[in-house]
């Protein structure tokens, strides 16, 4: 019997769930339909804030999920809500790619003129732009890559920030003029990777969503995804994460920045994979204690 992926009907959308279908079919011999499903954050023109944060995009998946009427769901694991959903498992993570943010215009961010208008719909990258250059005119966008980069063509911004794996999935990594290291801009956490859901009570679907999943991601954005939800922090705060492997021990960077761009706490940890949660955990405690709350609402207020 073909399964349905009830995906968001957006190109990349489209894109990344037809490689989570295909990968599925060549290892279990499945076929698998596409299913699109606009979301409210598809047809919303309210910032993401306003809207009440990433389940905007994740939330009529999920309801679809629950009825019946799809299989199982394809998201970006940084639209991911991180508390728990009742009645919904995370029965995969495949392996991550590039979780780089990507800055798009005629030149790198040193090089833009004084007082360039860059272009981006986070907070995270709002802050950590204005950290690296006081001078940037940081505008609010949305809309999709797309839609995005036609605004630099067009003359309305001089720059957009996008992540590098959505430009590397439809094909648009001619449009990227600089790639930020994660010491110049920390990602979101879960950036780059993808969440393959599905309901909790299909012990056959778990099992057979289980061939896609990557050991080394899943603990990799468990440990980003815990230091957010411990820092009670979502889409409105800028907060950056990631989790680097080495050796069989992860190094997580978590970064909160304030709105101005002119106070920020970084902070590192390392452990065991198999204690991605408490990783998270502890060095989101560790900056909370330094003022992280306060930087953040200060800079959500």
């Amino acid at each position: 019997m073909t399964l349905k992926l009830g995906t968001r009907r957006s190109l990349m959308a489209m894109t990344q769930s037809g490689l989570v279908a295909d990968a599925l079919t060549a290892r279990t011999g499945r076929a698998v339909e596409l299913v699109g499903v606009t979301t409210e954050g598809d047809v919303s023109k309210a910032h993401l804030a306003q809207m009440g944060g990433t389940g905007v995009f994740v939330n009529r998946l999920r309801e679809r999920l629950l009825s019946g009427e799809i299989d199982f769901a394809v998201h970006s694991l940084k639209d991911l809500p991180t508390g728990p959903a009742e009645g919904i498992v995370l029965a995969a993570v495949p392996a991550r790619d590039d979780p780089r943010d990507a800055l798009c215009g005629p030149a790198k961010l040193a090089d833009l003129r004084p007082g360039a208008r860059v272009g981006t719909g986070s907070p995270r990258r709002v802050a950590q732009l204005r950290a690296i250059r006081h001078d940037l005119d940081v505008v609010p966008i949305r809309g999709n890559a797309d839609t995005r980069l036609r605004k630099v063509t067009d003359g309305e911004v001089d720059a957009v920030v996008l992540a590098y794996a959505g430009l590397n999935r439809i094909g648009r990594l001619e449009a990227v003029s600089e790639i930020f290291e994660p010491d110049q801009m920390l990602p979101a956490p879960g950036q780059g990777a993808l969440a393959v859901e599905c309901r909790a009570d299909r012990d056959d679907l778990i099992e057979l969503l289980a061939t896609l999943d990557h050991a080394p991601t899943r603990a990799a954005v468990t440990a980003e995804r815990t230091l957010l939800a411990t820092l009670e922090a979502g889409c409105s705060a800028p907060v950056g994460a990631y989790a680097a492997w080495e050796e069989q021990i992860v190094h997580l960077t978590g970064v909160v920045v304030g709105y101005d761009g002119e106070r920020q706490i970084r902070l590192s940890e390392s452990g065991s994979p198999d204690d991605s949660e408490r990783l998270g955990r502890d060095l989101a405690v560790r900056m909370l204690a330094e003022g992280a709350d306060q930087l953040m609402g200060e800079s959500t207020s």
